[in-house]
């Protein structure tokens, strides 16, 4: 479990840092942001956030309160609180046309900063648990390396990056946004924004 935890937060540090990251759209709080390598399409949405970062780190860290603001998220229960700063927790979403409902069995791990200028950072992979096998009626999906990183701007300010390396599992939920059909990434952002707010 340490050893998944530490990889977590690893994975989520190293593809904050990976260059080549490309706008793809500018809003007024929210530049949303798309790094293709190879077969992997990865995005950012960084939203500018009246809020302290403390603030912002203890409300997104907590997963139970994202279905008030990403209207993806049907359910999410905590199966597991493996310490202070893990979590493992049962989402499920809503379904697209013509598919099953999907879940979820994902690890969150947050982690406060241990330098002033270190980002608080919430790390979320999926893990497999023996006591939530598949359900037929649910699409079982990955998530392969998801997040959040919160930097101090001010005392009263921060900005929130989410980042999600994308799956097949999360493509159709994407692609037309990033096409431009769907405008679902920028209005959960502003939703976002507005929870945080």
């Amino acid at each position: 479990q340490a050893y998944l935890s530490y990889s977590n937060i690893a994975a989520l540090t190293h593809l904050a840092r990976k260059p080549g990251w490309d706008i793809a759209k500018t809003l007024d709080n929210v530049t949303i942001w798309t790094h293709e390598e190879g077969a992997v399409l990865s995005f950012k949405v960084e939203m500018q956030v009246k809020v302290p970062s403390q603030v912002a780190f203890s409300l997104l860290s907590d997963f139970r309160f994202r279905q008030r603001w990403d209207r993806h998220f049907l359910t999410c229960k905590v199966l597991q609180a493996v310490s202070e700063e893990e979590k493992i927790y049962h989402v499920t979403s809503a379904p697209m046309t013509g598919h099953k409902p999907r879940d979820f069995v994902i690890l969150v791990s947050q982690r406060q900063p241990c330098r002033p200028q270190e980002p608080y950072t919430v790390a979320v992979r999926s893990v497999t648990l023996r006591a939530v096998p598949p359900s037929p009626e649910f699409c079982r999906s990955e998530i392969l390396c998801a997040g959040f990183q919160i930097h101090t701007k001010s005392s009263s300010s921060c900005t929130v990056c989410y980042f999600n390396q994308v799956t097949s599992g999360v493509m159709p939920y994407l692609a037309a946004n990033l096409t431009g059909s769907s405008k679902s990434i920028e209005d959960t952002a502003l939703e976002c924004i507005k929870f945080l707010e």
